[in-house]
């Protein structure tokens, strides 16, 4: 199904609502309606199961009625149930959460074998598995001839204890070590497949799923924002905070935000700004408020190591930068974070310019941002800001809150997305700077001579 794995460990991953977002049902039942295998007829509880599932996950009475469903196919042609799982498999595989393919590649990477097992039937859901690179499958088996169902299941039926019993087996046949292997579930009835192996993970998990989890230290994750990102109620922290992100809340400064609508409303993206105050990534909030995304901060080191701070950077799906390391998994991180359709902010010059540099009308930036635009061939944004730094400015411990009277002006103002060449970091790098520089004031672009009050303000 993908390519052979050398045996010793595999990584174990159930399907609806752990790798997928939400229930396979709907989809794989509109097909086989459309087949005539199913009445055409509405059924007005079906989108209550299904809506129900999506909300609380797996329940012992709609997992009895999909036992029974194999009664159902008896007389179905086999060959019209592939054809349904070679339809579908499109679908499905559009609906793969965004980090779940990188759990997948480390897994592949690190040489363990790729199982899906599923409670879902194996004709239906088998080119879904090659289709994503699964090595082996582990799925119900209706009864049957070669040709036609016969309404029977044959051996297990793969859920709850029995899907834990078929990965036993399995492991058995393949010389599969399972204290070094992985499982992936969201469901408390995978509660026996997780106990079994020697790194289980809690994914999306359901409320039952969250206790057991949190009883027995299993990690929790969700396959649909970075690791280390929680979520409360089915919202991260980010999200949350995005949709009260309101300019009265600040009201010692003024908004003014223009061309947010130039930031995709989906699909990865570099945002590339201008670094003037610790008050940056506030502004940029209120731009992103009115968008409606999150976006993944690429961050100093010394933002993370904080106390408390740091935490909540990283609540927020922050990528932490060391550059005295040189390490690449910054960059890495923000590949992922990519890869899974979210966008990236980077802030090229790295630091908070001191001194004169901090007047100086030409931007200069590190060409990390380029390095990742290059990687990935995701559109980069620019974004220039003015007027943080009389809300924040780096002398000040704090933002200048009693501003109230007279709040300063911040501008955020977005750009069209840059065109760069690719193969020259530092040609890039200066077109990014350019085209930031040419959202700003032409105040900007002016040298100016600061003042030694001025000066002050540039430096910690």
């Amino acid at each position: 199904m993908g390519r052979p794995k050398r045996s010793g460990a595999a990584a174990f991953f159930d399907l609806d609502r752990t790798l997928l977002r939400g229930a396979s049902g709907p989809v794989i039942s509109k097909a086989m309606k459309a087949a005539g295998l199913l009445p055409d007829r509405a059924n007005p509880l079906e989108p209550l199961i299904f809506g129900l599932f999506d909300l609380i996950g797996e329940n012992r009475p709609t997992m009895m009625l999909t036992r029974q469903a194999a009664r159902v196919a008896k007389g179905w042609p086999r060959a019209t149930v592939a054809a349904i799982g070679d339809s579908v498999a499109p679908q499905l595989e559009a609906m793969v959460l965004p980090y779940a393919r990188a759990e997948i590649e480390m897994h592949r990477a690190a040489g363990r074998r790729l199982v899906l097992a599923t409670t879902t039937p194996r004709d239906l859901v088998a080119p879904l598995a090659a289709r994503l690179g699964f090595d082996d499958l582990i799925a119900t088996r209706y009864g049957g001839d070669e040709t036609t169902f016969h309404g029977t299941i044959d051996g297990e039926f793969v859920w709850g204890k029995a899907k834990a019993r078929s990965v036993q087996a399995f492991a058995a046949e393949h010389d599969i070590d399972l204290a070094e292997s992985h499982a992936y579930s969201d469901s408390y009835y995978d509660v026996p497949l997780l106990s079994i192996v020697g790194s289980p993970h809690a994914i999306n998990p359901d409320p039952r799923m969250a206790a057991v989890a949190a009883l027995r230290r299993w990690p929790i994750t969700w396959f649909d924002v970075p690791v280390g990102v929680p979520k409360v109620a089915g919202l991260e922290p980010q999200t949350a905070l995005l949709a009260v992100a309101r300019p009265e809340l600040f009201a010692f400064a003024r908004f003014r935000i223009y061309g947010h609508g130039r930031v995709p409303s989906f699909g990865p993206a570099i945002l590339v700004a201008n670094h003037r105050s610790y008050f940056d990534p506030v502004a940029i909030a209120m731009m992103l408020g009115k968008v409606g995304r999150p976006v993944r901060f690429l961050g100093k080191k010394e933002v993370f190591d904080a106390p408390i701070v740091g935490d909540l950077a990283r609540a927020m799906g922050g990528i932490r930068v060391d550059r005295g390391t040189g390490s690449s998994a910054p960059i890495k991180a923000a590949e992922d974070a990519l890869a899974a359709g979210e966008l990236v902010a980077i802030m090229p010059q790295g630091t908070i310019p001191r001194g004169l540099d901090f007047f100086d009308p030409e931007l200069k930036g590190r060409w990390g941002a380029a390095k990742l635009a290059a990687a990935t061939g995701a559109p980069v944004i620019p974004i220039g800001l003015w007027g943080t730094e009389r809300v924040w400015p780096r002398s000040s411990k704090f933002p200048l809150v009693h501003q109230l009277l007279n709040p300063p002006a911040v501008t955020i103002r977005v750009g069209r997305p840059i065109a760069l060449d690719g193969a020259d970091l530092d040609a890039d790098t200066s077109t990014m700077m350019a085209a930031i520089t040419e959202l700003l004031p032409a105040a900007a672009r002016r040298r100016h001579d600061p003042t030694p009050e001025e000066l002050a303000l540039t430096s910690p």
